[in-house]
């Protein structure tokens, strides 16, 4: 997978392909859908399939204050889209000369003269250009006129609802990470610094790494089962996030047990998939009630995750 930043240096063997833009935020069921159309139709035009996002999100710069919190960072978005058969994705930099192009002119100037696009997949709900005065309707007037094939593909359904970023988000948001898992491609990934805590975890028995810096989404309050990544090795992991009411603590905390493990991480980057809630954040009467639970919980974490990181391979960060 190859990361495009700027379109002025986008080699020729990348162009003449076919073509989807959008944020492709937590690339999840619905986007695999869309993916797929796409290198079907790179494949009909004898080119490479690409994506062309960008960063920062149009929302934060137009309207910040509205901006959802991202559900994946750019290198993991790439990640995500490789394993879906895009060749390379166009990191597009979101400023206010971007935002002041027409439909006109962003498809002459980008799809046209930069992508040489021959092929465009789209969702049916696509906008483009200042304002979003784009249309469905204008994109298939203008991709007559240059002889681009346009594709519109149907959203897809999980349940009685379409499978969305903003969907997603709000799943994440209550906790409920089984609901999200069944939209993404992938489970919920978070990622932060290793900082140190207050080691009450440790003296207990279960050392935990405090991720600070986290850029994306962040669960609700709960004890989740989930699988760290550390130097491209999965590990059985339990997550705390929320404070410590047993011990009178309200700070919101991002804590990570990693089963099975000796090291020193401090200061370094863990990723961490999020595979499901067990509970939410309780108040114990005593620390030996609240050793008493944690124990029962890393028993829940073996029998969620074990069966998971039995059928994985090592993975990036």
């Amino acid at each position: 997978m190859e990361i495009i930043r700027d379109l002025a240096e986008m080699q020729l063997a990348l162009q003449g392909g076919a073509v989807t833009i959008g944020n492709f935020d937590g690339v999840h069921q619905g986007h695999a859908k869309l993916l797929e159309q796409l290198t079907l139709r790179a494949r009909e035009v004898c080119g490479p399939a690409i994506v062309l996002t960008f960063d920062p999100h149009p929302v934060r710069i137009l309207r910040p204050e509205l901006a959802p919190p991202p559900l994946t960072w750019t290198s993991r978005k790439a990640e995500l889209l490789s394993d879906l058969g895009v060749d390379a994705m166009v990191v597009y930099p979101t400023d206010k000369k971007l935002l002041s192009l027409s439909a006109e002119q962003f498809f002459e100037q980008i799809v046209i003269q930069r992508l040489g696009a021959k092929a465009l997949v789209e969702g049916p709900n696509f906008a483009f250009g200042r304002d979003r005065g784009g249309s469905i309707e204008i994109l298939q007037s203008l991709c007559d006129a240059h002889d681009v094939q346009l594709q519109i593909v149907p959203p897809l359904l999980e349940g009685d609802q379409f499978v969305s970023s903003s969907r997603i988000r709000a799943a994440i948001s209550t906790g409920d990470v089984d609901m999200a898992a069944k939209m993404l491609t992938r489970p919920y990934r978070v990622r932060g610094m290793v900082t140190h805590g207050m080691n009450r975890g440790a003296a207990m028995g279960f050392p935990t790494a405090n991720l600070d810096g986290i850029d994306t989404l962040v669960p609700a309050a709960g004890v989740y089962a989930a699988v760290a990544w550390w130097q491209g090795r999965p590990y059985a992991a339990a997550v705390n996030v929320g404070g410590n009411p047993t011990f009178a603590e309200a700070e919101h905390k991002f804590e990570v047990h990693l089963l099975d493990f000796k090291e020193m991480i401090y200061g370094h980057v863990l990723s961490v998939d999020i595979l499901s809630r067990l509970r939410g954040v309780e108040a114990f009467d005593n620390k030996d009630a609240l050793f008493a639970q944690v124990q029962q919980d890393i028993v829940a974490v073996r029998n969620l995750s074990l069966p998971w990181l039995a059928g994985t391979t090592n993975d990036e960060q």
